[in-house]
């Protein structure tokens, strides 16, 4: 049965549904001449009479019943793979490249690429963890996740969560070292600091009872955030993370919080928080998708922020 006859066949079985010429061709938005041609032409593609026609009725033909049931089920068959291509259209597909910082890389960048592959199966992802800041436009990524607000006017910032962040140590150092309860007692111990830039030495505890500006005095500096978790769980020191970071090292006995009645903040002393930049331009509807996604699944940390 051939394709380019896909119109003839089409009116052809809008004329056996409707059991009639002028009501097929007003379902297909012709007239009753243009239906008519039609059907005259496909039969004589097909070499067959299908329809026998007089002025009140008209009568399908043996060859004209066999040939309507392969006809309706490849006009089916056809609009099924039109629903399918609109589906796909419709649907987020194609690459969302993106940075983020390489802490993100332990458990909860991985886990949320990973469910949402199987939401969206037509999407990929391309991250690049680096602990610098990478500016999406001049790498050509749709956005980049950060711990600060961008400072350019020519990127757009998003929130995404807040936490918060607390002091660490092994369980090992405490037992050398002793746990600090208070900032200014932070002096005669080991502090791990990360070595980015942005990273002041002025850290700012807050409690219920008082809020507590203290210069540490770093021992160990990396420049990866991974190195300083790994340091600390390895106890060479005390360490500032975030929480949704260490509890779950504290869960499992590998870590414990000292200064336990103080959280740190920004300088504003206000929580911190995770950031999307990006360009002005339009995002792709994929990388729209993955970065709700991220957001998401950000929010749902089990986190003290919350309490």
């Amino acid at each position: 049965m051939s394709m380019k006859l896909m119109w003839e066949i089409r009116a052809f079985c809008t004329v056996v549904e409707k059991r009639s010429f002028i009501h097929a061709a007003r379902m297909l938005g012709r007239s009753p001449s243009a239906v008519t041609r039609a059907i005259q032409f496909l039969e004589e593609a097909i070499g067959a009479e299908l329809i026998l026609r007089t002025q009140k009725q008209f009568t399908l033909t043996t060859a004209g019943e066999t040939y309507y049931a392969s006809a309706k089920h490849l006009l089916e068959t056809q609009a099924e793979a039109e629903d399918q291509l609109a589906e796909l259209s419709n649907s987020p597909q194609g690459w969302v490249r993106l940075s983020a910082p390489e802490i993100l890389s332990l458990g909860f960048l991985p886990k949320v690429v990973a469910q949402f592959s199987r939401d969206y199966p037509n999407v990929s992802v391309d991250i690049h963890f680096s602990d610098k800041s990478i500016d999406p436009i001049q790498e050509k990524l749709d956005f980049a996740i950060r711990g600060a607000f961008p400072q350019s006017s020519e990127l757009i910032g998003y929130p995404l969560w807040n936490y918060r962040r607390y002091m660490y140590a092994s369980p090992d150092y405490i037992e050398r070292m002793g746990a600090p309860e208070e900032p200014e007692e932070l002096a005669g111990h080991d502090i791990i600091m990360h070595s980015a830039p942005r990273i002041l030495r002025d850290w700012h505890f807050v409690s219920t009872e008082r809020n507590v500006r203290y210069q540490v005095q770093p021992r160990f500096r990396f420049t990866s955030g991974i190195a300083t978790f790994q340091a600390a769980l390895e106890g060479a020191g005390i360490v500032r993370l975030a929480s949704w970071l260490a509890e779950p090292a504290v869960a499992a006995g590998t870590l414990r919080r000292v200064c336990t009645a103080y959280r740190l903040t920004s300088s504003k002393e206000l929580d911190p928080s995770i950031h999307a930049v990006y360009g002005t331009s339009r995002m792709a509807k994929g990388a729209r998708l993955f970065l709700e996604y991220v957001r998401q699944r950000g929010l749902e940390i089990p986190d003290e922020r919350h309490s």
